[in-house]
């Protein structure tokens, strides 16, 4: 069975850095398209960063570009989102996801079908 698991969220103080984790299991992350999203209270799931099949492309969201890189460990069957420089509006719900069909790298939830539960960040002194 598919499933995604994100750890890693926290409370943080501005300026401050978290890595996020994305373990998969029930298929080989590699060959699929991983995003990862993000939920604050009362506003919409927002694309935060994608990577394509195999780390073939990556992308981000323009209010997270230069702080936030996503990665992969095929080992580990793990992606992760390492967050630098954190801000208060960086404070959400984070939540990944699998296209699990084309292996596209995507900021668009409406091309994932599968997500883990979410693991909440916030960033406050």
């Amino acid at each position: 069975q598919l499933q995604l698991v994100e750890s890693g969220g926290g409370l943080v103080q501005p300026g401050g850095s978290l890595r996020l984790s994305c373990a998969a299991s029930g298929f080989t992350m590699d060959l699929y398209g991983i995003g990862w999203f993000r939920q604050a209270p009362g506003k919409e799931r927002e694309g935060v960063a994608c990577i394509s099949r195999q780390g073939g492309s990556t992308n981000y969201a323009e209010s997270v570009k230069g702080r936030f890189t996503i990665s992969r460990d095929n080992a580990e069957n793990t992606v992760y989102l390492q967050m630098n420089s954190l801000k208060p509006e960086d404070t959400a719900v984070y939540y990944c996801a699998t296209d699990y069909r084309f292996g596209l790298c995507t900021l668009s939830k409406r091309d994932y079908g599968y997500w883990g539960q979410g693991t909440r960040v916030t960033v406050s002194s």
